[in-house]
């Protein structure tokens, strides 16, 4: 009894360090980065990398991550970087937040976020480095974290193709997308004012669009198969086994 206690006292902790670090602390960073120097969002990227690192290592209660772990963890984050190069011709219709989200749908909302800011800040060595970086390894993050949470807590099934779907493109729309354009608003070295958020958000909103349906289309048709692919991994070798 008192070792279940333990258990769940250190599952909450765990649980509120990690929301603390998404939530808060890198959105803390975000803004003072833009306030102290945006010029170094090098710096900003390393640390964001740094910080994502905190929630994935504390899901591991009493071991590291194995190579077999960091391996499956690289190969996913390869295929994002892949599924966003390859449609470079077409613009704001990159699959990259649909593989982000079936890494978190597989292996929890920790790996989910870990895998997006990954993700989007080696993609941006082709796609150009700037001071938009940091901001996008947050919003994909996003995306995939609460892809992974709502999969967690068993609102969301890798088997239900049409909810998946249709979560995840609104999630693209109402939460990446708008951080997306919130990035704007602090990077453009415009003075903010209403007219600027208004016209931003305003111009954002059929690229957002376009984003959202590419996701769409992503999770519909490689979400089942992809999850399938890596629950047998899971079961064979204990990828991500938290115990």
């Amino acid at each position: 009894m008192q070792e279940k206690s333990v258990k769940a006292k250190s599952a909450f902790l765990k649980k509120m360090i990690t929301f603390l670090v998404v939530f808060i602390i890198i959105p803390v960073l975000l803004y003072l980065t833009w306030r102290l120097d945006s010029k170094k969002y090098y710096i900003t990227s390393v640390i964001l990398i740094i910080l994502s690192m905190v929630p994935f290592f504390l899901r591991f209660e009493k071991r590291k991550p194995q190579a077999r772990e960091l391996v499956t963890l690289a190969v996913l984050c390869a295929i994002a970087v892949i599924s966003r190069v390859a449609f470079i011709m077409v613009p704001h219709f990159k699959p990259m937040a649909g593989i982000i989200m079936i890494a978190g749908l597989a292996f929890g909302s920790e790996v989910g976020f870990f895998t997006g800011a990954i993700s989007a800040f080696v993609s941006n060595f082709v796609f150009m480095q700037g001071v938009w970086t940091p901001w996008q390894m947050f919003a994909y993050g996003i995306g995939g974290f609460v892809i992974g949470f709502l999969g967690k807590t068993g609102v969301l099934k890798p088997g239900k193709r049409i909810p998946v779907a249709i979560v995840g493109g609104l999630v693209i729309l109402c939460l990446v997308g708008p951080i997306l354009d919130t990035s704007s608003l602090f990077t453009m070295g415009i003075e903010i004012n209403m007219d600027f958020v208004k016209t931003t958000y305003m111009y954002g909103l059929p690229l957002n669009a376009v984003h959202a349906v590419a996701t769409t289309i992503t999770l519909f048709l490689l979400a089942k198969p992809m999850c399938e692919k890596l629950d047998r991994i899971k079961v064979k070798y204990g990828v991500m086994s938290e115990e």
